[in-house]
């Protein structure tokens, strides 16, 4: 919790506390729907039917590009990147209490299949998507601005029927269609596997297995989390050292912080989990309403009446432990269905039966709300989107001068 010293103060109010109540909530990516209305979570529609497909591409000429304990260039080496790879993607699908759990829904994802092709993911072109799910290792791209190690493309479904390459119709808009991961070609920087790391020569390399778990959270329509110890925080560990602990069978999700598995429970929640299913919603808004004009005024069309974008916290007020946390701000407009900027937060799939803390910070620290820009601004459309019943919406920016208080409402 990062002290202020200047600012507007805030409150606080808790609408609920720990309730049973639908999944929504969490620093997610969102789509707006074609056809208007509220900003919709990007997510796969999970299907025994369909199984999610995942390539990766061998193609890696540059020797030393990934280091590996087997020598470059031998079917060994390939084997030890593809079990990186393979323990990312368990990180994620080892969550209990999510329809993704392989555990729980064995066959959802497809088999970890291996291509050679140059350029494997969808390159920068929009007309070249192609609808498969690809990990790359050597492939340029305009995505690597200074200092992006990996990024990952993600493809959605503004409405259903839409469709890319061999992705089939969405059923949903926000639906992902699909996820590409590039990693850095250009050589200024080498990965290593999680055995490699532990040499002399994998001190200088950064961590391959965390590198790409992060990834793999945007892969299934996660955003980034202000929560330093999440996985899903904005900023890679240093080189020659690793994130979270490393999976193991009894535990494939040991990689990830509590805050990560909130939020793919609340992307993915299982209709038959019976111990996270509890909620804490809110609203963070000015001591002085009258604050608010000096706040900044939002775009044109923004209604703005709470503080967006602040951090919002949940705790387990006895172990001290971040459970989760969410970028608070807004909500959807029951009249027109559109964003609407009211401070509202909501905090899901939580562990019932435990006593929580809610804490409020500005993005004023080493997670700021550039961070954060396309969570935030997929809302609404840069230039302003019509939403349901003709209005428009402006994303406003995120505040982050303000002194936080908490005052709840009585029952």
């Amino acid at each position: 919790m990062k002290r202020v010293t200047a600012g507007t103060t805030i409150l606080i109010f808790l609408f609920a506390t720990v309730l049973n109540s639908p999944a929504s909530g969490y620093v997610i990516n969102t789509t707006l729907p074609q056809a208007g209305g509220c900003p919709q979570p990007n997510r796969w529609n999970l299907s025994l039917a369909s199984p999610l497909n995942r390539r990766w591409s061998t193609f890696i000429p540059r020797t030393g590009a990934i280091l590996t304990v087997a020598s470059s260039g031998t079917a060994a080496q390939l084997d030890e990147i593809e079990q990186a790879i393979s323990d990312s993607f368990g990180a994620w699908s080892g969550v209990a209490g999510t329809t993704l759990n392989q555990s729980t829904y064995p066959g959802l994802l497809g088999p970890l299949t291996r291509v050679s092709d140059s350029n494997s993911c969808s390159n920068d072109q929009e007309s070249n998507v192609d609808g498969l799910n690809t990990i790359c290792f050597n492939q340029a791209s305009t995505g690597f601005t200074s200092g992006v190690l990996a990024f990952t493309r993600v493809i959605t479904a503004n409405a259903p029927g839409a469709s890319v390459g061999s992705s089939g119709p969405a059923m949903f808009a926000g639906q992902i269609l699909e996820s590409d991961t590039l990693f850095r070609p250009d050589g200024q920087v080498t990965f290593a596997t999680p055995a490699a790391l532990a040499t002399p020569a994998g001190q200088g390399a950064y961590d391959l297995e965390s590198i790409l778990a992060h990834e793999l959270g945007h892969w299934v329509g996660l955003g980034h989390s202000a929560v330093w110890s999440a996985m899903m925080f904005p900023y890679a560990p240093p080189p020659g050292q690793f994130l979270g602990a490393r999976p193991t069978a009894q535990a494939p999700d040991g990689p990830l912080a509590d805050d990560d598995r909130t939020g793919i429970r609340t992307l993915y929640p299982d209709p038959n989990d019976s111990v996270n299913i509890g909620a804490i919603r809110g609203q963070v808004v000015p001591a002085n309403p009258f604050a608010l004009a000096t706040l900044g005024a939002p775009s044109p069309g923004a209604s703005m009446t709470g503080i967006f974008g602040a951090h919002v916290v949940a705790v387990d007020a006895d172990t001290g432990t971040v459970i989760a946390g969410t970028l608070g701000g807004w909500s959807c407009n029951a009249t027109n269905q559109a964003a609407q900027f009211d401070g509202s937060f909501d905090i899901e799939r939580l562990p019932v039966g435990r006593n929580y803390m809610i804490y409020v910070e500005p993005l004023s620290g080493l997670a700021t709300p550039g961070d954060f820009s396309e969570s935030l601004n997929d809302l609404c459309s840069s230039s302003g989107s019509s939403s349901g019943g003709g209005s428009t919406c402006t994303t406003p920016e995120a505040d982050t001068s303000f002194n936080p208080r908490v005052r709840p409402l009585s029952p």
